[in-house]
């Protein structure tokens, strides 16, 4: 489960990228010049067959376009790639980081293309049908500077079998439900829901927009530290810390542990963990994200950024790429490779994703998600200083009170907030 960017890599792996990227081949960047665009990946997981049929596909029907895809972890692309897009040696489109946050950077330092092919049909970028949030987390000064590669939504998996034996019929349906449901499936021999706090994608943010509350507001201001935020915090670091519902401390890979070897009844986790789990033999279900106190359903939603070099000798090619990309026929034939749902919010109707009991979970779910801390400022280290801190310990037993005093106070000194 673990969706984080690394610190180290290794001198050969970045070596293995080239300098090769803005340098495409081509005669000239006029519309019927035929050319090479490079593009950089860091799709090495499950899903990866599904990004390089969207490449094969497109050169396919592109005789004057050709796209050649690297693939490298991560690490080695964040650590490459600022300085071969800063001398023009990158490549012409990349997904920067698995951290959306990072597109910030390489706007400031005027390295990524402000994106114009936006409007309506397949030829263009189709900004008001992406998902939710994604075109506003991308978007500084009014332009537009990269679009979703992918999107994922975080659905609810439970073990059947567990639900049977605890006498529960159905998946809970409202925040109400699903705290219910995680206390009576704790027993002494199993979680009733495992909770990862660090090295994962987040959960937490999840519980606490069901009950009503956020980590900042639209000012960036901390408001954890509110009454709001200290209840939404309450009810869940309760059920952890005194009814035992999920163990404290976890990683993502620990809690996709505990619950593929049936210890867990229950757990927040996104499409890419499905093949893993059914693998495991589990009496599988996946549902929605039970709807919050307010009766509407949300959920976290998960992207990496599709960027263009500011100094690509192709910005039109490059940006006809991206429009195939996100388009809805190329978005269904990805989903239904992948698993993954479509980046849009106007597939919920297709028949094809809806037929597929996995997919159209995860798909019905991507008008109703919400990002983590977008567009706020050093987002990464709220993330690391102050949210998973501030988690930590109220599932340790320190009062919601004092521990979201403190993370306010960390928080507003990081995002630069003076109200």
């Amino acid at each position: 489960m673990k969706r984080k960017i690394a610190a180290v890599v290794a001198a050969g792996a970045i070596a293995a990228l080239g300098l090769s990227g803005c340098s495409s081949s081509g005669t000239d960047g006029g519309s019927n010049a035929k050319v090479t665009l490079t593009l950089w990946t860091g799709f090495t997981g499950g899903d990866r067959p599904g990004y390089a049929q969207i490449v094969s596909d497109f050169n396919a029907s592109h005789p004057n376009i050709q796209v050649k895809m690297t693939v490298e972890p991560w690490d080695t692309i964040q650590q490459k790639l600022p300085s071969a897009w800063l001398t023009g040696q990158g490549p012409d489109l990349a997904t920067p980081s698995s951290d959306p946050n990072a597109v910030a950077d390489y706007v400031k330092k005027n390295q990524v293309l402000a994106i114009t092919n936006t409007g309506s049909g397949d030829t263009k970028i189709n900004i008001d049908k992406l998902a939710p949030g994604t075109a506003a987390e991308f978007t500084y000064n009014g332009k537009l500077y990269a679009v979703p590669a992918n999107f994922a939504t975080l659905s609810l998996y439970y073990n059947k079998k567990a639900f049977a034996a605890a006498g529960i019929s159905a998946p809970p349906t409202t925040v109400a439900e699903f705290a219910a449901d995680a206390k009576k499936l704790t027993t002494a021999n199993q979680y009733g829901l495992v909770l990862a706090d660090n090295q994962t994608i987040q959960m937490w943010p999840i519980l606490q927009w069901l009950e009503g509350g956020d980590i900042v507001n639209s000012k960036h201001c901390s408001v954890v530290q509110t009454d709001a935020g200290q209840k939404s915090l309450s009810t869940w670091s309760d059920l952890v810390s005194k009814d035992k519902i999920s163990p404290v401390g976890l990683t993502g890979a620990q809690a996709d542990s505990l619950f593929s070897a049936g210890k867990a009844a229950m757990e927040m986790n996104g499409p890419w963990a499905a093949p893993g789990y059914k693998a495991a033999g589990l009496d599988l279900g996946i549902a929605p994200i039970p709807a919050g106190v307010d009766g509407k359903s949300v959920t976290l939603g998960s992207t990496a950024a599709l960027a263009i070099s500011a100094k690509t000798k192709y910005p039109q090619q490059a940006q006809e790429f991206m429009a195939y990309w996100t388009s809805k026929k190329v978005q269904e034939k990805f989903s239904l490779k992948t698993g993954f749902p479509p980046l849009r919010t106007d597939m919920t109707d297709d028949a094809k994703l809806k037929a597929d009991p996995t997919i159209s979970v995860f798909a019905d779910q991507v008008p109703d998600s919400r990002l983590y801390l977008p567009h706020v400022p050093n987002a990464t280290q709220v993330d690391s200083q102050a949210y998973t801190t501030l988690i930590g310990q109220i599932t340790r037993g320190t009062p919601v009170a004092t521990a979201t005093k403190q993370a306010a106070s960390t928080i507003n000194g990081l995002t630069g907030c003076s109200s």
